[in-house]
C-alpha cells in the first residue's frame, strides 16, 4: 500500500500551522512543521515532501525567496499568506507556484488547491496531452478542440491562450506567462490581448450559458477551472 504524500507547512505562527495539520492529517496526509526558512530548508533536504504550504512572512527571510528553492526540489508549492496585494501574487506565481491563497482561509479550499497541485505535480511529465472537461476536449498534440464531439474552430491566438491554461489545470497561469509564451518576448503588457481571446474561448466553448470554465483572477491571470 503506497503512503499518502507528504506535506510541509511553512509558517511562524503555531496557530496557523496546527489548523493546517489538524485538516490535512483529516484528508490523510502526511505533515511536517517548519516555523522558519531555516526549518524549511532543513525538512525540504531531510522529508523530501510532495507539496509545501508555505507563508511569506517568515522571521529569518522572505518566502518569495523560497519559491524557486522549493521548485528545484520538485515539490508543488502553494503560497498560503496575508500578503493579499497583486504583485505578491503574481511575483509568487512567475516564481513557480503552483498557487497563491490569501489569510484568512478556507481549510477545504486549501485541501482542494493541494489536490490540484499534487495531481498537476505527478501527470506534468507523462500526461498525454489531451484533457477532457465536462463534453470539451483538447487535444494539444492534434491542436484539436472538440464540444460535444463536434470540432470548435479557434483562432491561433485562441488557441494558444487555451492551450497554456490546459497544459496547468486548475493553476493559475499569469498575464506575463500568457502573454509571453502565445504572443512572444514585448507583448507582456498588453492584458487587452488576453481579455480578447479569453472572450472569444469562452463564447465558442461556453455558448450563451457560461459555465465559468475560464476564470479570470483579477490583475494576476486566469485558471482553467479543469
Amino acid at each position: 500500500m503506497s503512503q499518502q504524500p507528504k506535506i510541509l507547512v511553512v509558517d511562524d505562527e503555531p496557530a496557523i500551522r496546527r489548523l493546517l495539520g489538524a485538516s490535512l492529517k483529516r484528508a490523510g496526509y502526511r505533515v511536517v512543521e517548519a516555523g522558519n526558512a531555516r526549518e524549511a530548508l532543513t525538512g525540504l533536504q531531510i522529508d523530501k515532501p510532495e507539496a509545501v504550504l508555505l507563508d511569506l512572512g517568515l522571521p529569518d527571510r522572505d518566502g518569495l525567496e523560497l519559491v524557486p528553492l522549493v521548485k528545484a526540489m520538485g515539490a508543488a508549492l502553494l503560497v498560503v499568506s496575508a500578503r493579499d496585494a497583486t504583485g505578491e501574487k503574481v511575483t509568487a506565481l512567475d516564481l513557480g507556484a503552483d498557487d497563491y491563497i490569501t489569510k484568512p482561509f478556507d481549510t477545504e479550499e486549501v485541501l482542494a488547491r493541494v489536490r490540484t497541485a499534487l495531481r498537476h505535480r505527478l501527470s506534468a511529465e507523462t500526461a498525454a496531452p489531451v484533457l477532457r472537461v465536462g463534453d470539451i476536449k483538447i487535444d494539444l498534440a492534434a491542436r484539436l478542440i472538440r464540444r460535444g464531439g463536434e470540432e470548435v474552430h479557434l483562432t491561433p491566438k485562441e488557441f494558444g491562450f487555451l492551450a497554456e491554461l490546459a497544459k496547468h489545470p486548475g493553476r493559475v497561469v499569469t498575464h506575463a506567462q500568457l502573454l509571453r509564451n502565445v504572443w512572444g518576448p514585448g507583448h507582456e503588457g498588453d492584458v487587452e490581448y488576453l481579455r480578447v481571446a479569453a472572450r472569444g474561448v469562452r463564447r465558442k466553448l461556453e455558448g450563451e450559458t457560461p459555465s465559468g470554465l475560464i476564470r479570470n483572477e483579477p490583475g494576476v491571470g486566469y485558471r482553467l477551472m479543469a
